[in-house]
Formats: structure tokens, C-alpha cells, sequence
């Protein structure tokens, strides 16, 4: 036995401090790998099955190593979980009493100075009313907070008007010449990390670390011994947005709008034609992108728009120019002027002459009131490996969903760990017995206009066997909304069981009222694929409408598609297939998520049967039990609901006869 097996025994100091805890060979092994790669600091991939309980299983060994140790995650959810839950319980059951530290993007904390200037903003009648009668909460709130984090005002959503004006962000920053920098709640929680030997951080400000940006700390990895990455399947995609950047007609907006309050502050002398010149320039930039069109890839950009852009260019480039005097004696026309450069910069590289050197895509996305200039680099993994090859340490990659069957070169290939050591545990789980696979047959192709259709009527007879209780899953906003607009009209003004749709109401409510009800149906998209967390019968069923390929017009995918066969690979089969099997992972994950858990996953795509890389995806799922017969399903689920008391109102059931059309070739 290895000390291992005696921190996740039966005798083992965990059982009792968390609830359900159970050992788990799976547990055990994961942690052997973890404390082996902090001892000599070498890259460990590990993808561990649901169930594994792979937070412990690299929170013992990192608390007991006593190593500095950074942690990122791919929520803020996860991040409030480690802080607040997991990383206490775990000291305080092994007995080594650790300093940790939680640390979030800026966006997410007060800025006093900003309120200050809202709150002046407010007495001169410049906000909205919705933000200045918001105000008086952040004020009073101000006063009582310790860590400024704008989550603790739960009176107040996330996505309230009022915080933009309340938080800062690295572009209006004043930093150290901040009148309020000595009370900075951003400053206190970097000086927190910077005593810490835990640092709990997501993966926008790991990044912004490996970049030595000013959004992270920029001291955080050299001082660390090791990065522990979990949710690690998100850090490509996370890095090719942190590696390129985005303009939009707001920022530009914004930078005016605060170039004038700056001026009418610290120097009204200076001329603001430039920063009314800008207003004028992000409308024509705006307008050159016509006829309709929601994206256009750069090639297709009209000249008028390069024009626009270029005049936008000069404008921000005067804008510095002139700033520059006062900027030198007023901290808050110098962060202006930084952010002027900054957006001249990312302007020029928008409209540069395509080079064979130039590894980026550019697009345009327009919406009904703004429009947005994007640059990603193509590929990350070379970068990502640079950089991971700069912070010495060790580097920990974990997740539920890596490997594609037990082959883990397409992650590690996306960011550059190639050297890396890989290890999959299955889950612990018996989905021999907790769960059924139902293919369901007779429904079109998902090219089909009918598929939708389709799908809601052979979920139905489930969703009546489970009286509810289900996840349906979306790859498309369009799919999603034929489906609930179907779903309304069979079940009628009174169904058998509340219906929910991603859209009416935030993703914590929404998951909030699904677990309340114990009984609902929740439509959603790719939000509620991963990171979402429903134990019990409340959640008995998850249909998936198909699988989750990513839309081949996406600019990104489709510049690192021609570049995969521009190197002679196959696209398909190196990307596409690949990132849909990790996206389907996730989805069916949702399903099974205690050992008490059972239910039946629904896929209604026939390309699992019909074509030959419909291997790849049902051998990637946990191996459970497959039919095609309806009835298999329903008997399952009502034994299985029956075993616990519960059995569907009469009122859910539905008749196959109300619908012959739907069920003419269904077994």
C-alpha cells in the first residue's frame, strides 16, 4: 500500500470530513500521478472520469508536497467551490494549515475611484437611470466590504448595468497614481496571492500571467512551484483569445467618452474635436459593413471599411499625440493615452497586408447597434509552449473530457505538451447499471428540416416515463428555439412538468429552479453542456439533439482547418471529430454525477450508426447498455424512479398514437 491508499482509505482522514466520501482506486491513482509530477516537476496530462473526485485527488498531494501552488480553473464557479469548500476542508482533514488565496479578473471587483466618478456622473445627469439609482446599493455596500468582490451584493445580478462604471478594467486603470490605490481592493487581493501558498486563480488571468499583462499579476508563476490546470480542456480556446484581441465600436466609444470626462477634469484647455472625430469614425465603420450581413472574413471586407478603419487609426494617433503634454502630470489622461497607442496598435494589425507569416484570422462581426474587429492566432501550441517552457515547475492538466478513446495527442498537440506524461481513469461509476444509451431510430438526418420535430416527438414517451426530470441539448440558438416552441405546442398551456428555456432567465437561475421543481425539463445550448452540476433523480435524462460539431463557418476553425491540410493531415479527423468527441463527453457527462445517480442519455443523431466515425464517438462514452426500443427505455425508467418512490403522474403520459407520423418507422 502507498501513503496514497491511507490518505484515501477507509481509515484515511478524509472519510467523515466529506460528505458521501467512498475510496476509489481511480482517486488513488490519479493522486500517485499528481504527487509524482510535483516531486520532479515534470507536465502530467490526466483525464479523470466523473466521479473520480479528481479535485481531492490533486488537492492532497499539492497541500502535502508544500509547494507554492498556482491553481486555475475554467469558472469562477469552481473558483468560489476551491476557495470557500474544498481547499479548507482538505487542510483541515490532512492537519496542514495552508494560506490561500482567491483571485479574480479585475471586472470582478470595486473600484472606488470609478464609483466616485459615477456617483459624480450621476449628480450631473450623465447615466442612465438604471445605473444612477443603482449607485446608493454599490455606496452602501462599499462600506462594508473587505474584499470588494461586486458577487458578495447579491442584490444586484451579474450582468447589472451599474458595474462596467464601477469596475476598472486594464485599458482605464490609473494603477500606483490611483487617488484610491491604497485602498485598491485589486492591490489587496495580489498582495493576498503573493503571501499565499495556494493561488486560485481562472484561466483569462493564468494567461494574462504567462503574458506578463497587466490584467494578471505578473509575479505570480515565477514564485510558483507548480500550475495545476483544471477544466484544462478549455485552455486552448481560453489562450487563442487571450493570444489575439478584439476592437469593438464600444471600446472606441468608450475611449472618447472617457477621454472627455478625463479632460473636463484635468486639462479643459485641450481640444476634444479628436475624440468627437472618433464618435463620428466608429458609425462609419459601422456603416461600411452593409447589406445585412452579421460576419465578414477579412478578404471580404469592402475598401470603404479599410478606409474607416485607417481614418480611426489616425484619429486614436492624434488623440495620443495631443494627450501627451498633460498626460505626463495627470494620471488619468496618461491611462487614456495608454489605451489611445494600445487600440491604434491592434487598428494597424487589423488592416495589414496578408503575409504567409501572418498566422492570424481576422473577421467582422456586426450586430444591430455595434461591430466588432477580431484577431486570433490560427495555432496556439507553439506560443503556449514557449511560455510553458519559460515558467520552470510542474504543470498539471486535468479534466473530465482529453482524450479521445485513450489517445491524448489531440490536447496535447493543441497546447504544446507533447512531452507531457498522459494517464485516463475511467469512472467509477457502474453505467452498466445506473444508465442506458438510447439510440432511437426513424428520425432524419440532422440536415433534415423535420429533425427538430422529430426529436421532441421520440423525447416525448421518454419524458413521460421520467415525468420530466431532463436536459435536452442544443448544438444551435435556431434548434433550441424550434424545440420549445414544438415542446409548448404538444404539451398544451398546462404541462405535466415546468419547462424551461435557456434565455428566460440567467444559467444559475435557470439551474437553480430545475433543481427546486425536482421534476422539470430544461432546454440549452452549449452553456449547459459542461460545468453544470445536478445530482439525483431531478435529472434522470439528457437528450442530445446531435453531435456537437463546431459550425465549419467559423472563422477560427476554418483558418486551422486549411492549415491542418495545408501540413497534409486530414481535417475532419484531426479536428473536427476530435473537439465534437470532448464536446459530446461533456454533454453526456451531465448525466451520471453520484453513485446513487441513474438515467437514460438520448442521442438523435444517426451518424453514430450510419457513418464510420460513429465508432469513435460511442467508444469514447462510458460503456453502457445501448437500444433502439423506446420501450426498453421507459421500462428502465420507471423501475428506476419506482425503486425510489416516485412514479409519473397519469397526467404525463402520452399516447405514440397522438403522433403516427412521427412514429411510422419507430420500433
Amino acid at each position: 500500500m502507498s501513503e496514497w491508499d491511507d490518505f484515501f482509505g477507509r481509515e484515511g482522514p478524509l472519510v467523515g470530513r466529506i460528505p458521501g466520501f467512498t475510496t476509489r482506486t481511480e482517486q488513488i491513482g490519479m493522486a500517485t500521478h499528481v504527487a509524482h509530477a510535483l516531486r520532479t516537476q515534470g507536465r502530467l496530462v490526466v483525464e479523470a472520469g466523473t466521479g473520480t473526485g479528481k479535485t481531492f485527488a490533486y488537492l492532497v498531494p499539492a497541500l502535502l508536497s508544500g509547494r507554492r501552488v498556482v491553481i486555475s480553473t475554467g469558472t469562477r464557479t469552481l473558483q468560489d467551490q476551491l476557495f470557500a469548500r474544498d481547499l479548507p476542508t482538505v487542510a483541515s482533514a490532512i492537519g496542514r494549515p495552508v494560506r490561500i488565496a482567491l483571485l479574480k479578473g479585475r471586472a470582478n471587483y470595486l473600484c472606488l475611484y470609478r464609483l466616485e466618478l459615477a456617483e459624480q456622473q450621476a449628480v450631473a445627469r450623465g447615466l442612465r437611470k438604471d445605473v444612477a439609482v443603482a449607485l446608493p446599493r454599490v455606496r452602501e455596500w462599499s462600506f462594508s466590504t473587505r474584499r470588494g468582490d461586486i458577487a458578495e451584493l447579491t442584490s444586484l445580478i451579474e450582468a447589472a448595468p451599474v458595474w462596467p462604471w464601477v469596475t476598472s478594467t486594464r485599458d482605464n486603470c490609473l494603477g500606483p497614481e490611483c487617488p484610491a490605490f491604497d485602498r485598491c481592493h485589486v492591490v489587496q487581493a495580489r498582495r493576498e496571492a503573493q503571501g499565499a501558498d495556494v493561488i486560485i486563480v481562472n484561466h483569462h488571468l493564468l494567461m494574462a500571467d504567462l503574458m506578463l499583462k497587466e490584467e494578471g499579476f505578473g509575479d505570480l508563476l515565477p514564485h510558483a512551484d507548480a500550475i495545476i490546470i483544471d477544466e484544462a480542456h478549455q485552455l486552448a480556446d481560453v489562450a487563442s483569445l487571450f493570444l489575439g484581441f478584439t476592437v469593438s465600436g464600444r471600446q472606441l466609444q468608450s475611449l472618447a467618452r472617457d477621454v472627455a470626462i478625463e479632460l473636463v477634469a484635468g486639462a479643459p484647455h485641450i481640444d476634444s474635436a479628436a475624440a468627437q472625430t472618433l464618435e463620428r469614425q466608429v458609425v462609419d465603420i459601422q456603416d461600411s459593413f452593409a447589406n445585412g450581413r452579421e460576419r465578414w472574413e477579412f478578404g471580404e471586407w469592402p475598401s470603404a471599411a479599410i478606409e474607416a478603419i485607417a481614418s480611426a487609426e489616425d484619429s486614436v494617433k492624434e488623440l495620443a499625440a495631443a494627450l501627451a503634454p498633460a498626460a505626463e502630470n495627470h494620471a488619468g489622461l496618461a491611462s487614456v493615452r495608454r489605451r489611445a497607442l494600445e487600440l491604434a496598435s491592434r487598428l494597424a494589425a487589423l488592416i495589414e497586408a496578408e503575409t504567409e507569416q501572418l498566422a492570424a484570422v481576422r473577421w467582422a462581426q456586426k450586430s444591430a447597434d455595434s461591430i466588432a474587429l477580431h484577431y486570433r492566432p490560427v495555432d496556439v501550441a507553439s506560443q503556449l509552449s514557449e511560455l510553458i517552457r519559460q515558467h520552470a515547475g510542474a504543470w498539471i492538466c486535468a479534466s473530465a473530457t482529453l482524450a479521445i478513446g485513450e489517445d491524448f495527442r489531440h490536447f496535447t498537440a493543441r497546447v504544446g505538451m507533447d512531452d507531457a506524461v498522459t494517464v485516463r481513469f475511467g469512472s467509477p461509476f457502474d453505467y452498466a447499471k445506473q444508465a442506458l444509451l438510447y439510440l432511437p431510430t426513424g428520425i432524419d438526418a440532422p440536415s433534415s428540416s423535420r429533425h427538430t420535430q422529430q426529436v421532441i416527438d421520440a423525447a416525448l414517451p421518454v419524458l413521460a416515463a421520467s415525468g420530466g426530470r431532463a436536459f435536452l441539448l442544443f448544438t444551435s440558438h435556431r434548434a433550441l428555439r424550434e424545440a420549445a416552441d414544438i415542446l409548448a405546442r404538444r404539451l398544451g398551456p398546462a404541462p405535466p412538468y415546468p419547462i424551461l428555456v435557456q434565455g428566460e432567465a440567467p444559467r444559475e437561475a435557470l439551474l437553480t429552479r430545475f433543481r427546486h421543481f425536482g421534476n422539470a425539463v430544461l432546454l440549452g445550448t452549449s452553456s449547459f453542456w459542461e460545468g453544470v452540476d445536478v445530482k439525483g433523480a431531478a435529472l434522470s435524462v439528457v437528450v442530445i439533439d446531435k453531435l456537437p460539431f463546431t459550425v465549419p463557418d467559423d472563422p477560427v476553425l476554418k483558418a486551422r482547418l486549411a492549415a491542418i491540410e495545408r501540413r497534409g493531415g486530414n481535417p475532419f479527423f484531426d479536428e473536427q471529430v476530435p473537439q465534437a468527441v470532448i464536446t459530446l463527453k461533456q454533454g453526456v457527462g451531465r448525466l451520471i454525477r453520484d453513485p446513487e445517480d441513474f438515467g437514460v442519455v438520448m442521442l438523435c443523431d444517426q451518424r453514430v450508426r450510419t457513418r464510420g466515425y460513429g465508432r469513435i464517438f460511442l467508444d469514447s462514452l462510458p460503456a453502457m447498455p445501448r437500444t433502439d426500443k423506446v420501450a426498453v427505455v421507459t421500462k428502465f425508467l420507471r423501475e428506476q424512479l419506482a425503486g425510489i418512490g416516485i412514479v409519473p403522474p397519469a397526467s404525463a403520459e402520452v399516447q405514440l398514437s397522438q403522433w403516427p407520423d412521427a412514429w411510422e418507422s419507430t420500433p
